[in-house]
């Protein structure tokens, strides 16, 4: 049980509202995704241990003990996740019934998080993007046994619907719709789309076989005989299909190996370079801001600049044009 139904669990319904209270613990409970939760779970206990080690109070905890943590935890942790964990001890201290000590209208918060953000600086250090060039290299090297068919569906599909790790695994066969152009996505939920309302992404054929994205799906879909539930699943080493679906974390596992075996550097790879890949190319090929957007579903161009910026960095660059 999260801090967020403990309200409800206090509230003593009559025999005829016990379905009810049940289904509203539970929607209190689905407020948030389970990630986070996992994340603000952490956050908290860390936090606690370290308020028990110096003999601090945690619950309720005052501004000073706030600011005198995040300073502890500066060479350990980067900006994002300090924000991130003030944010999980403000929510389990509001779902307690307690003011957040996180507030910044609490000066000693507000001027050590200025203070760590200056010093530290906020520019976000992201992987490298997965270029079609780098693919098509990753492309050469994939054996063509079954599992090599589901790892070139799999990184060829993440690259063209530019699918965030966790949207490629929760894909299931019903969820592809074939057409004349190619094949239809639906996306049932994202990290963007918390309420489920859906969204269906495009992805046409490709002109070259061996890096269609249309075709790597059906060579895997064949080759494993999946015809309903979850798309990308486990293969053992005697070519045994699992029935449930992969861990998001395998997709970044399958970028960093093909990367590693193709000569780059797999620290620099993940698998939202696959993403990342797909926004940068198609800015470097001259694609438009409103065409990347309805590909990879980003909310907010702000974010979706990042990569367009990097595309378009030599592509009109006023340095070319100097005759050196």
């Amino acid at each position: 049980m999260t801090p967020d139904t403990k309200a409800l669990t206090a509230i003593k319904p009559s025999m005829a509202l016990a379905s009810v209270a049940d289904k509203a613990r539970q929607f209190a409970a689905n407020s948030k995704a389970p990630n986070t939760i996992r994340a603000y779970q952490a956050d908290w206990e860390h936090f606690s241990g370290w308020c028990e080690a110096h003999s601090l109070p945690s619950m309720p905890a005052g501004p000073a003990s706030v600011a005198l943590y995040i300073s502890a935890i500066t060479d350990g942790c980067k900006v994002a996740t300090i924000v991130r964990r003030l944010a999980a001890i403000s929510k389990v201290h509001q779902a307690a019934g307690h003011d957040s000590p996180c507030s910044m209208r609490h000066a000693v918060v507000a001027e050590t998080l200025h203070g760590i953000k200056r010093t530290m600086g906020v520019a976000q250090t992201g992987k490298a993007a997965l270029l079609t060039d780098a693919l098509r290299s990753l492309m050469r090297i994939i054996p063509d046994s079954l599992l090599g068919k589901r790892d070139a569906a799999l990184l060829l599909l993440g690259f063209s619907g530019a699918f965030r790790r966790s949207e490629l695994v929760a894909l299931n066969v019903a969820d592809i719709e074939s057409c004349e152009d190619g094949v239809k996505v639906t996306l049932r939920r994202s990290k963007t789309d918390q309420e489920g309302q859906g969204r269906v992404v495009g992805i046409p054929h490709g002109s070259n076989p061996q890096l269609c994205p249309v075709r790597a799906l059906q060579r895997w879909l064949d080759a494993a005989g999946i015809s309903e539930g979850p798309l990308f699943r486990s293969v053992d080493r005697h070519g045994n299909v699992g029935v449930s679906a992969l861990t998001d974390q395998v997709v970044a596992t399958v970028a960093k190996r093909y990367c590693a075996g193709a000569g780059l550097d797999p620290t620099l790879f993940a698998g939202h370079s696959l993403r990342a890949g797909m926004a940068t190319q198609s800015a470097i090929n001259g694609a438009s801001e409103r065409s990347i957007q309805k590909q990879t579903g980003h909310k907010s161009l702000a974010m979706l600049r990042r990569y367009i910026r990097d595309g378009e960095l030599f592509r009109d660059n006023a340095a070319g044009r100097l005759g050196l």
